[in-house]
């Protein structure tokens, strides 16, 4: 029998109800699923993607025995690890994206629900964790896939505060943020500043008996400055970081707490035209309460709130998702469309705290009315819920990986503990549109802010629109929040022929680190809603 797609979103229930009377098919759904590796030796709590097309997975560290051995003779030792005192077992891995093979990463101290940010020289920055990770900073400088690049832990300089679930974003000159965690409601910055820590009152009045004010959603607004958009629990405001103050307070977003423990979600949407506007996208999180009360069925609710947070009187606009939806994530795609995908409809974030998965991703569409915006996906068969990860590849594929909802791996579950590595392919790479799909031949390699350059594509049709060239940072993925996330639509001239077949498009980088802050970016070339694969492109001053 054919398995019907649900829809419940308010407003478009008579729209839609002449649709359910033909029953809809996994098959007949936009997008696509392959498994990518069997068997990845860890499941990843964190997952990012590196200049060199490889793909950084990282675990914890005091989780015994993975799947995966270190090699070598190479062995962790600490003495205070009540599972394993010599550990030989990787807990990070680096998937090479060119030939599916994993390599084993060495971490010394507990990366347990931590932070990170690429820099702009494009390495890695990792803080904080449980245990002797609690104010630990560790580098990972990416490599050539056939070199032996590693975890590099810091000896000269570490976290001002112990930080537990907290978050991170690279700020216009290049420096990190390093916002709240567990029991911790300060910021303070890599490289470290002479004030050290910074109280941050707002995060101590959004605390509540279960502490939704965790991994807040912390965007930077494209404003004079750099504002940062900060949003826990239920609330947001508008932060200076500049002379730590808050400058804004939004109003409230009903619906309950929407950060961890209770599993919602956020994106900024594109930023694009004069840079000058950016909305904020919230969707989805657990009943209150629900995780104190470890209510494992409480649904989750499928609300989202979208709020133009550069506004001067910016209120939260509020739709429905077809799915109720916690521990979901959000993956900005090239063509300014969003991803929601992993996770469960009921339940909390947590050690075995959720059910029922949600298999349908979800196609958010920004540009369509209230009613419209949602388009329900194939859904895949791998549930992911606590612990799991999306990222978007060079290639326009999301890569799904992780998903441990228990204290240590465990196979023998209703829910085990996930090694697989999956991809999700949006249906702008089917094949039906694959003489839409343009390629980058020639993109520098390096712009500054304001600089006028050209990119040279080819496409298999005649070009009849604007070909966009869009860049999406690579985000630092965990616990349903992407860290650093962001795509900007850069300004474009027409495409112009340019011989053999070629076009030349002249696009201008953004002015400033408000908009773009400097690094890598992945450019992708964008013809009818159909991207490129991207090229790496770097961005600096």
């Amino acid at each position: 029998m054919a398995e019907l797609v649900p829809f419940n979103t308010p407003g478009i229930v008579l729209v839609l109800l002449p649709l359910l009377l033909f029953s809809t098919t996994r098959a007949d759904l936009p997008g696509t699923w392959e498994l990518i590796v069997q068997d990845a030796g860890i499941a990843s709590m964190h997952t990012a993607v590196t200049r060199f097309n490889t793909v950084v997975l990282l675990d914890r560290t005091n989780i015994g025995p993975s799947r995966k051995a270190l090699g070598q003779h190479r062995c962790r030792r600490d003495p205070n690890d009540v599972i394993l005192k010599r550990d030989c077992y990787a807990h990070s891995v680096l998937f090479d994206l060119g030939t599916n093979q994993i390599r084993p990463l060495m971490i010394q101290t507990d990366t347990w629900c931590s932070s990170g940010q690429f820099l702009s020289d494009g390495s890695l920055l990792q803080t904080g964790g449980d245990r002797d990770g609690f104010k630990k900073i560790r580098k990972f400088e990416p490599c050539e896939p056939n070199e032996t690049c590693d975890w590099v832990e810091l000896r000269d300089t570490e976290l001002i505060t112990g930080r537990w679930y907290a978050t991170n974003q690279i700020l216009p000159d290049g420096s990190v943020i390093i916002v709240g965690g567990r029991g911790t409601n300060t910021v303070e910055y890599y490289p470290p500043r002479e004030n050290g820590a910074v109280p941050f009152q707002f995060l101590a009045d959004v605390e509540d008996k279960q502490m939704d004010n965790l991994y807040p959603y912390v965007h930077l607004l494209p404003d004079d400055g750099g504002n940062l958009f900060v949003f826990a629990n239920s609330r947001a405001v508008k932060y200076d970081h500049r002379v730590n103050a808050v400058v804004k307070e939004y109003p409230p977003l009903d619906g309950g707490p929407r950060n961890y423990p209770s599993g919602g979600s956020s994106a900024m949407l594109a930023i694009q035209g004069d840079f000058s506007t950016a909305e904020i996208l919230i969707c989805g999180g657990a009943q209150s309460g629900a995780f104190t009360a470890r209510a494992v069925d409480a649904p989750a609710h499928g609300t989202c709130g979208r709020i133009v947070a550069t506004s001067a009187d910016p209120v939260w606009v509020t739709e429905e998702m077809p799915f109720g939806r916690i521990m979901g994530d959000m993956v900005n795609l090239p063509t300014g469309e969003i991803l929601i995908i992993n996770g469960a409809q009921a339940g909390s974030q947590g050690f075995e705290m959720g059910s029922n998965p949600c298999l349908y991703p979800l196609l958010y569409r920004p540009d369509q009315p209230i009613g419209l915006r949602f388009m329900t996906l194939n859904p895949g068969t791998v549930p992911r819920m606590y612990h799991s990860t999306a990222n978007l590849l060079p290639d326009g594929r999301i890569l799904l990986a992780g998903s441990n909802p228990h204290y240590f791996y465990k196979f023998k579950a209703e829910f085990p503990t996930e090694l697989r590595i999956e991809a999700f392919s949006p249906e702008y790479l089917s094949p039906d549109r694959a003489n839409l799909r343009p390629e980058i031949r020639e993109i520098p390699q390096i712009v500054r802010y304001g600089e006028v350059f050209d990119v040279f594509v080819t496409v298999p049709l005649p070009v009849v629109d604007i070909i966009q060239i869009n860049w999406g940072s690579a985000p630092f993925a965990t616990h349903s929040f992407s860290q650093g996330q962001r795509l900007v639509k850069l300004t474009v001239a027409p495409s112009v022929p340019d011989g053999d077949g070629r076009y030349r498009i002249q696009c201008t980088a953004p002015l400033n680190g408000a908009v773009s802050p400097p690094g890598y970016y992945m450019a992708f070339a964008v013809n009818q809603g159909v991207p490129s694969i991207a090229r790496w492109i770097r961005i600096v001053s």
